[in-house]
C-alpha cells in the first residue's frame, strides 16, 4: 500500500474543497439547501442525507475531514477498488445522516411531548420554536432543556465525519496493526486500541452535557455503525466471491 491520491478519493476532496471554497467566494449561503436540517424545519429535504456531507463550517473541519479521507481510505482504496469505495463512503455518509437524525427525533420528541403535557397546543409549540423565545408559567423543564430544543429544531448538520468514521473503523478492522502517530500524544497508537477509545469517547460524550463544541456525536456513532457491518460483512465474505 502506498500514499498515492486515488482516484475517488482524488474526487471527493475536490468537490469537499470547492463547496467549501465556492460560497465564500460568491458570498452565497447554500447551508439551508445543502445542509441537513431536522425533519420538521421548513429548509428540511431529504437530498441533505447526501449533500450534507459535502458541507464544513470551517477550514479546520475539512481540513481534519479530507485528511483522514486520504489517511485512511487511500489503503481501501486500493484494496476495494473506486467503485466498491464509493459505495463504502456514501453508505456510511447517509447512514451517520439518519442515525443523527433519529437520535434528534428521540431528545427532540421528549422535550415535545411534556410540552403538550404542560397544556401547550402544536401552535403553541411551533411558534416557541418560530420565535426562539417563551414567556409562559406552564413551562416548568429547564430553560438548558428549551434552549436544546430550540437547538435540534434549527441547527443543521454539515461534514464528511460520519463517512470518515466508517472509513476509520473499516481501517482498523483491516490494518488493525497500524500504528497511528498522534499530534496530541508523542507515541504511536496501535489502529486496534486507538479507534474503540475515539468512538467511546463520541458515545460518552454524545449521551452526556460534557460535549465540547457543536458536534454531532452520534453522526459520527451511525457512521461508525454502519462502517463497521458493511466492511465486517466484506471481510467475513471476501474468500467466497466467485
Amino acid at each position: 500500500m502506498n500514499n498515492k491520491l486515488t482516484e475517488a478519493i482524488k474526487h471527493l476532496i475536490i468537490i469537499n474543497v470547492i463547496l467549501f471554497v465556492a460560497p465564500q467566494l460568491l458570498k452565497l449561503d447554500f447551508s439551508n439547501v445543502l445542509a441537513l436540517h431536522y425533519p420538521k424545519n421548513e429548509h428540511f429535504g431529504f437530498w441533505q442525507y447526501v449533500t450534507h456531507m459535502f458541507m464544513h463550517g470551517s477550514f479546520g473541519h475539512i481540513l481534519f475531514n479530507m485528511y483522514g479521507l486520504w489517511a485512511f481510505g487511500t489503503p481501501l482504496e486500493q484494496m476495494w477498488g473506486k467503485n466498491k469505495f464509493i459505495f463504502f463512503y456514501f453508505s456510511a455518509g447517509i447512514g451517520a445522516g439518519l442515525i443523527y437524525t433519529l437520535a434528534n427525533y428521540y431528545q427532540f420528541n421528549g422535550i415535545y411531548e411534556q410540552l403538550l403535557d404542560f397544556g401547550l397546543s402544536n401552535a403553541e409549540i411551533q411558534n416557541i420554536l418560530n420565535v426562539g423565545s417563551y414567556n409562559d408559567s406552564r413551562i416548568t423543564i429547564s430553560n438548558e432543556e428549551m434552549i436544546k430544543f430550540y437547538s435540534l429544531y434549527h441547527t443543521p448538520a454539515v461534514g464528511a465525519s460520519g463517512a470518515v468514521y466508517g472509513i476509520l473503523v473499516a481501517f482498523g478492522m483491516y490494518f488493525k496493526d497500524a500504528k497511528l502517530a498522534l499530534i496530541f500524544f508523542p507515541v504511536p497508537i496501535a489502529a486496534k486500541y486507538f479507534i474503540p477509545v475515539i468512538l467511546l469517547g463520541d458515545i460518552f460524550f454524545g449521551m452526556t452535557k460534557y460535549s465540547i463544541g457543536n458536534v454531532a456525536h452520534f453522526a459520527h456513532i451511525g457512521g461508525a455503525l454502519i462502517g463497521f457491518i458493511i466492511a465486517w460483512y466484506w471481510k467475513k465474505n471476501q474468500f467466497k466471491v466467485h
